[in-house]
């Protein structure tokens, strides 16, 4: 299962009086994450420092991280914990710090540059990436109960539908799900039914549903 960010987001903590202020936001190259860590440093350059982690690839097989002059492994190693803890890929984080005057130790660092990533990650919305079918399936009118019903098992949206003499149900299917959610439909329908349309489609599963990607 890979997370995407489909909205970014910041979010601020405080800890022993030094500001730590996360940027969250999608990428799709190594050169969009490093332009969004280049404009987050000129937003925030009188900060100490800007540390970044970034997770990239179908699967999440490229990652990258920067302390930016904190002690090694107190900031970025930690962010990018967080950001593959989640599943998350085509992302990045940037921390920026502004020092209040007392020293955090590397434990307390780890915590901090760590909770500030946690934070924006919450702000943000986020959806599971999911490769699958849009799928019309037209029926009689006996046939589309069953239909909904199966799709509601399957926790499977219903993205539309259209009445006329029949009825026309589309919803968007993952691949696993395809074979045996057709073998279903034939057999709950008695065969009373058709698939018209199935195309391929790249989709995020969400909290208010299916966004289109």
């Amino acid at each position: 299962m890979v997370k995407i960010i489909l909205k970014g987001a910041s979010a601020e903590i405080t800890e022993k009086k030094s500001r730590f202020i996360a940027s969250v936001q999608s990428v799709r190259s190594q050169e969009e994450a490093d332009d969004f860590i280049l404009r987050t440093k000129k937003q925030y350059w009188d900060a100490r420092h800007n540390c970044s982690a970034m997770v990239l690839g179908e699967r999440g097989e490229f990652s990258r991280s920067s302390d930016d002059g904190e002690p090694s492994g107190t900031a970025g190693r930690p962010m990018l914990s967080v950001l593959t803890g989640e599943g998350l890929t085509d992302v990045c984080a940037v921390v920026t710090r502004y020092f209040g005057g007392v020293l955090l130790g590397t434990g307390g660092l780890v915590r901090a540059y760590s909770s500030a990533v946690q934070a924006a990650l919450a702000a943000c919305s986020i959806g599971v990436r999911t490769d699958g079918f849009r799928l019309r399936i037209r029926t009689d009118y006996n046939g589309d109960g069953k239909i909904r019903y199966l799709l509601a098992q399957r926790q499977l949206p219903v993205t539309d539908t259209v009445y006329t003499d029949a009825v026309e149900v589309e919803t968007l299917v993952p691949d696993e799900v395809l074979p045996i959610l057709k073998t279903e439909i034939m057999d709950r329908t008695n065969a009373r039914c058709s698939f018209v349309k199935e195309e391929t489609v790249r989709y995020a599963i969400t909290r208010d549903g299916p966004v289109l990607l």
